[in-house]
């Protein structure tokens, strides 16, 4: 008797458990289930086409390690794939512009190689950034459809307010028991950022408004929303701010190294710094549509010469290769370090006037921003001089009339001097009211008010006249020359240049 009732209790303890494990299984297929899942977002940002290890030149120590490239960046990816199932990998813009691959076709666009080896690495999504428009609208059409990730940028649009790139407002993604919005943002400012000529046609929405309408779309679909932006870590957060609904901002432009995330309003913000230097690594823990922890850092990319042989590092290998042939050649020596600064600086100076004698100019303009590195003493190679111009920028000439001239070089001297001029030789006094010029001569001779006179620039420049040089520029004339083409044309054709600061801008006490 007593075994029969411990068997029957038995089994009416196991019916008991069964029924409640059934009740509590329905119960979470009709609300989802709520339980904390976690999600490892990885993310990039302006590689500025860094494929290659380069030098850490912040690491004090001689010989400096190296750091970066997509060689490091994709083992990192793949050993924590390895560990962490359930991942994201992003992009935040920028891929292009800062080495010469993005001179060389690949699949029929400039730079398409890059996206090659990001395919290769196994991306999930990028957002547009405003150097991937350097070249024209028509090739990054082309890197979008090389690229077997979506290209996110709900906020570009075209007059007709449809998406002209291969772009898509969001992409819903699901690992790990998630699902996750991801919604593509570029900065708002882009016009000031490109060369107008690549931006006819495009509009670009406001990224507050554009960003709220698709977490509003997103928020019944999803568990939690990321925003993949191109826009800087203080329009991030004020992005932040303003949207309400957002989880994470994984984000790009100001080149920030945000060391952990940066929360705002509730919003994490990360951003690994620029150049393939780190890889951003962001663990997220989700519980009933919310993230409820998480834990962010940085992956350094220390490169490491024991790599093993991989079908990327052979491809990569192979494009290296082909530019080493080409840019490695010693075009000329320095005799002194070349080195940027606000105000005249040897480096802008000879930028200027390279620009001035292509163009057969009487004035050669050149906008600080647009010299993007320092260059030691020593040969100068094909490649020094294209880091320091990186940008396919078209060399332009256009006419000034005296009084326009003169406008411009009062500005500069009043302390507007985001620009190297070249041509001018000028001496003047401050006065509490404003500047007065003592003397001044252009391309040699004694200026004349009722004169015109030729100016020389890049096309970004002339396209952003009004803030460079304080003046619309009218019927601009586009030379069959690069600007880059114009500097090392300069620069073989000296061979030996010592720098100095040539001092054409004097102020007399």
């Amino acid at each position: 008797m007593d075994n029969y009732r411990t068997t029957l209790l038995k089994r009416l303890t196991s019916l008991l458990l069964f029924v409640c494990a059934a009740a509590t299984l329905a119960f979470a297929q009709s609300q989802g289930d709520l339980r904390p899942k976690t999600i490892t977002v990885l993310h990039t940002n302006d590689i500025h086409a860094s494929f290659i290890p380069h030098e850490a030149f912040w690491v004090k120590k001689n010989p400096k390690p190296m750091v970066g490239g997509f060689n490091e960046l994709s083992f990192a990816v793949d050993s924590l794939r390895k560990v962490k199932p359930a991942t994201l990998l992003l992009d935040a813009g920028d891929v292009m512009t800062g080495n010469p691959i993005t001179e060389y076709t690949y699949d029929g666009a400039y730079g398409g190689a890059l996206f090659h080896m990001m395919d290769m690495i196994g991306y999930d999504a990028w957002c547009l950034g405003n150097h991937d428009f350097d070249i024209s609208q028509e090739n990054l059409l082309k890197l979008t459809h090389i690229a077997d990730f979506p290209t996110l940028s709900a906020n570009v649009v075209n007059t007709d307010g449809k998406f002209p790139l291969h772009n898509k407002p969001y992409q819903i993604f699901e690992r790990g028991g998630l699902k996750i919005g991801v919604i593509g943002i570029i900065l708002q400012g882009l016009s000031h950022e490109v060369n107008q000529n690549n931006l006819v046609g495009i509009k670009v929405l406001s990224p507050v408004e554009t960003t709220q309408k698709y977490i509003d779309e997103l928020k019944p679909k999803t568990d939690i929303i990321i925003a993949l932006t191109h826009e800087g870590v203080q329009d991030d957060s004020e992005l932040a701010e303003n949207v309400s609904g957002l989880s994470v901002i994984v984000g790009g432009h100001s080149h920030t190294r945000l060391t952990k995330p940066k929360v705002v309003n509730g919003v994490l913000i990360v951003q690994t710094g620029s150049n393939c230097e780190n890889l951003g690594v962001l663990n997220l823990t989700v519980e009933n549509g919310h993230v409820t922890a998480y834990d962010g850092k940085l992956l350094p990319l220390w490169y490491d010469s024991a790599r093993p042989k991989t079908a990327l590092s052979t491809f990569i290998d192979s494009v290296q290769q082909g530019i080493e042939k080409d840019y490695r050649q010693v075009i000329g020596t320095l005799k002194g370090d070349w080195v940027r600064k606000e105000g005249e600086s040897a480096i802008g100076n000879f930028i200027a006037a390279a620009q001035q004698k292509a163009a057969h100019a009487d004035v050669g303009f050149m906008n600080n921003a647009g010299i993007r590195k320092n260059v030691p003493a020593g040969p100068i190679t094909k490649q020094d001089l294209f880091e320091v111009l990186p940008f396919r920028n078209v060399l332009v000439t256009f006419q000034l009339s005296g009084k326009e001239l003169k406008t411009i070089i009062t500005r500069y001297l009043l302390g507007h001097s985001s620009i190297q001029i070249s041509g001018i030789d000028c001496t003047f006094k401050k006065h509490n009211d404003g500047i007065e010029i003592l003397s001044m001569k252009v391309n040699g001779k004694t200026f004349d008010e009722n004169k015109t006179y030729i100016g020389a620039a890049s096309d970004y420049l002339v396209g952003e006249a009004k803030r460079y040089l304080g003046i619309e520029i009218q019927q601009p004339a586009y030379l069959q020359q690069t600007v880059f083409a114009a500097i090392e044309k300069a620069v073989r054709e000296q061979k030996t240049i010592t720098p100095t600061e040539e001092k054409h801008f004097v102020e007399v006490q």
